[in-house]
């Protein structure tokens, strides 16, 4: 009976520091997001004047929304966005599903090379690398416009590869084989066979490769100066630049630009975390 109460206690402890360590973490993520949502619904004045962490005076204080998103060109950087993310997803799902069937169902001289290469695109830090890969965008003619990002972007990395690996190692050879018995081609056992049973992957690393194209500004900034093609991060940018006294349309600006992101990972995440775990732990 006492071992048994002092497991009890060793369990309830355990439950209170799991507890107390999950809303800090909620604290810490979200109190910066309230200060913003808050400064968003005040005026200047009143911003200057109250503490951040006061409730607005009017809830329906709306027209710092309406400058920030007239005045930061929000629908041009959401359209120049969508067409980013929409391509590099398309994009991503072809060549790397492509990939990881080609190196998990082809065995050849080269494949450690190509592995190698994969790997070594993860452990040479990117930056090294900005100077040479700068004058290529260059000298290909693409700086300045929509094909330098999405050539970077639609680029397959070592994860998305390791996924879908990891799925093609539960999908039986059996398969191929009927099918190739049946007289398909390795183009068809791919577009008929494999492709649709790897769609829990492509979905969670779509959804994935799209939160961090919204979230990107470094790519976007230094390839697409250009005015007319100003993402949501570049777009804010420049907002920011423009109104660096003016706090409350700077904070509106914020979560409209943070909006589309949270809502589109709020929508998908079951099929992130789905994708994810069946990688892990089918068969």
């Amino acid at each position: 009976m006492e071992v048994t109460f002092t497991e009890s206690k060793r369990q309830l402890l355990s439950n209170v520091l799991y507890y107390i360590f999950f809303i800090a973490m909620c604290l810490i993520v979200f109190i910066p997001v309230l200060l913003v949502v808050f400064g968003s619904l005040k005026t200047n004045a009143e911003l200057g004047a109250t503490s951040p962490f006061s409730l607005p005076s009017n809830f329906f204080h709306f027209e710092n929304f309406v400058k920030a998103f007239n005045e930061g060109h929000i629908l041009l950087g959401l359209r120049n966005t969508l067409v980013l993310v929409v391509v590099s997803m398309a994009g991503n799902a072809l060549l790397g599903t492509m990939t990881a069937f080609v190196l998990n169902r082809f065995d050849f001289k080269l494949k450690k090379v190509v592995l190698l290469l994969f790997m070594a695109s993860m452990i040479i830090p990117t930056y090294t690398t900005e100077i040479a890969r700068f004058q290529l965008i260059h000298a290909m003619g693409l700086y300045n416009s929509l094909g330098a990002p999405l050539l970077i972007y639609v680029g397959t990395d070592i994860m998305q590869i390791y996924i879908y690996i990891q799925f093609l190692e539960k999908i039986s050879n059996q398969l191929d084989e009927s099918a190739m018995m049946d007289g398909a081609s390795y183009f068809r056992i791919f577009r008929s066979i494999i492709f649709p049973l790897l769609l829990p992957a492509t979905a969670t690393l779509g959804i994935l490769k799209s939160v961090t194209i919204m979230n990107d500004i470094y790519v976007q900034n230094l390839y697409m100066p250009k005015k007319e093609l100003a993402t949501l991060p570049t777009a804010l940018m420049a907002f920011v630049g423009q109104r660096s006294s003016d706090l409350v349309a700077l904070c509106a600006g914020i979560i409209l630009v943070l909006l589309p992101s949270m809502l589109f990972y709020i929508v998908f995440q079951r099929y992130i975390f789905r994708g994810l775990m069946d990688g892990a732990i089918k068969g």
